[in-house]
């Protein structure tokens, strides 16, 4: 393995699991959008980025 490779699942990926765990259980009744934001919320974030980046980049070439 090379240096700083990683492997597990990682803190998002342990949010993931404990919030879906909870919610199954009845412990928190938090809507399904909410169990799932550890991952929709990332995903969201970086594609707002890239489209903001693509407008600002296409604005610039006027």
């Amino acid at each position: 393995m090379s240096e700083g490779s990683t492997s597990g699942i990682g803190f998002g990926g342990l949010l993931q699991v404990a919030l879906i765990v909870l919610r199954l259980t009845g412990q928190i009744d938090w809507s399904w959008w909410w169990v799932l934001a550890p991952t929709w919320l990332p995903l969201g974030t970086f594609l707002l980025v890239v489209g903001l980046l693509a407008l600002w980049t296409l604005s610039a070439d006027d």
